[in-house]
């Protein structure tokens, strides 16, 4: 779903657009992550390196985010006497993060990592909506406090997006052109389909800035369970379209040379079908950021994603290796081989 999210000020509607990108990141990570984990206990495989990786990453990066949106945002938006029952329970929820990332760590048994893992997933995705939806659009009106100036440097809030009165939002190379497969957009904050301004264009203040809520990132189970029909999202979101087939032949649409991935059939799979077009490239680029080396992904896409493979080879200079599954006319099925 997509809001409209009014600013006072062209840096603070860079703002907006610049945290709205992280988040979308961020659950594309996770949701990449949890569903490592999920994979490995449904399929009785080891789960020790992707129990690690989650926690290790819910420590260093969502829980550090959590506490910046408290020392940064929060005080701003608790001053508004509408909007102060929603920051107190905004901060409970925070509480409930952080217990839930300790029961994590803490589980010795693989279904209950998996249950906790996943109970984190869904809480963070309805919180960030939240935030982007109620919070950010408080503070982005406010005539009291600049948004840009509020999160001036503040990695943990803005990741690599960059925002304030002398710079546009990041934007990645290689944005989709307007056409049949592409979205015209220009390449929005933090590297695609960010709805917003061309390129090189600075938002108006007052106008509409491309707000729009972290929806579920989709990510189903292993690529061979969608052989048997649609990919199935782990939250929000619903998919449609034609199965992932097995891997090519060597040299059909291969494109590492490798000689074909065999075991594309137990990759995650991403069905970024089932995402909101205005977030679906910075959820892409979240869930790939999740990749381990010597790991994978599978990528449903509603059409040839030429354009964001030439962001993600830009992002990540020779990093992944693609091998195209499927092409289409309805689904091209990608995967990612890091």
């Amino acid at each position: 779903m997509s809001s409209i999210v009014l600013a006072t000020s062209a840096a603070d509607s860079r703002a907006v657009e610049a945290v709205v990108a992280h988040h979308t990141e961020m659950n594309g990570t996770l949701g990449l992550l949890v569903e490592a984990l999920v994979q490995a206990v449904e399929s009785g495989a080891p789960t020790a390196v992707a129990h690690r990786r989650l926690v290790d990453w819910t420590r260093t990066d969502l829980l550090p985010h959590a506490q910046a949106e408290e020392a940064a945002m929060y005080p701003h938006a608790h001053r508004d006497e509408h909007a102060r029952l929603l920051v107190d329970a905004m901060i409970a929820e925070h509480g409930v993060i952080g217990a839930l990332v300790d029961a994590l760590d803490g589980a010795t048994n693989p279904v209950r990592a998996a249950a906790h893992a996943r109970a984190l997933q869904v809480l963070f995705e309805t919180h960030m909506t939240k935030e982007n939806e109620q919070i950010l659009p408080l503070l982005a009106l406010s005539s009291d406090v600049s948004l840009a100036g509020v999160l001036d440097g503040m990695h943990e809030l803005l990741g690599g997006h960059s925002h304030g009165e002398g710079g546009e939002a990041e934007a990645s190379a290689g944005a989709e052109p307007g056409g049949a497969g592409g979205c015209g957009c220009g390449g929005g904050a933090g590297g695609g389909c960010g709805g917003g301004a061309p390129e090189g264009a600075s938002p108006a203040a007052g106008t509409a800035v491309a707000g729009t809520a972290v929806a579920g990132a989709a990510v189903a189970g292993p690529a061979a369970e969608a052989g048997a029909g649609d990919a199935v999202p782990a939250a929000g979101g619903s998919a449609a379209g034609a199965p992932v087939q097995g891997a090519t032949p060597a040299g059909a649409g291969h494109s590492c040379g490798c000689g074909g991935h065999d075991d594309a059939g137990n990759l995650p799979v991403l069905d970024a079908r089932a995402v909101p077009h205005a977030i679906r490239h910075a959820t892409i680029f979240g869930a790939l950021d999740g990749v381990a080396p010597g790991a994978g992904m599978v990528l449903l896409a509603p059409h040839d994603p030429l354009p964001l493979l030439a962001q993600v080879d830009a992002r990540w200079p020779g990093t992944f290796a693609v091998d195209y599954l499927e092409r289409g006319p309805e689904t091209w099925a990608l995967a990612f081989t890091r």
